[in-house]
């Protein structure tokens, strides 16, 4: 019996070790076979509400947060947008690429909220929000976790979610994503494959 216990938790490692290895594999190199991805019409920090079929022809890159996040959040949109940066910097031609920040708080993001928000990052970002279900079926096709977490003892809350950046090509199909382990050197040298030096 107990060698039979054995040889199932070997059977179940095998099996993690396999679902890791196609996890890293798939956010640094390859696709997912079923997404993540799908069209999505948001209001953004303009006012304006956009689709994203207005960027084709363009790659975007997509993160889901939210305003009041104390760290992560800002922390990726700043080395999304140092990436830009370099690239300009070295002469590529960025106008290719739409950052945009889908937030997962639309309850506190608001417009107005977002409008405040969005200018301390690269000037192209789109900061995007919408109605809850409209965030929630953005991210369920995005493949992207987020809850809602009270604080004790106040009515503030933080909200726990997935922190990725999406690639998606000029089609609008999922390429790629970083995380936390990428730099903004990183993201610069994949961008810089598929853009053009201006100078």
């Amino acid at each position: 019996m107990k060698m039979v216990r054995l040889g199932l938790w070997a059977i179940v490692f095998v099996a993690a070790v396999l679902v890791l290895g196609r996890y890293y594999q798939t956010g640094r190199e390859a696709p997912l076979a079923s997404g993540p991805g799908g069209p999505f019409e948001l209001t953004a920090h303009t006012g304006e509400t956009v689709s994203s079929a207005e960027f084709r022809g363009r790659f975007m890159l997509i993160y889901f947060g939210y305003s009041f996040c104390p760290d992560v959040c800002p922390l990726d949109l700043q080395k999304m947008s140092v990436a830009l940066y370099q690239l300009e910097q070295e002469g590529y031609d960025t106008s290719p690429v739409q950052p945009i920040f889908i937030t997962i708080d639309p309850e506190r993001d608001t417009v107005e909220e977002l409008a405040g928000f969005a200018p301390d990052f690269h000037p192209r970002l789109l900061a995007l929000t919408g109605s809850l279900d409209e965030i929630s079926a953005v991210a369920r096709d995005f493949k992207v976790y987020f809850a809602k977490r009270e604080q004790e003892g106040t009515d503030d809350y933080l909200m726990d979610h997935s922190a990725l950046i999406f690639v998606m090509d000029p089609e609008g199909n999922y390429v790629r994503l970083f995380s936390s382990r990428d730099t903004p050197a990183d993201i610069a040298q994949s961008l810089s494959s598929v853009l053009e030096k201006s100078r």
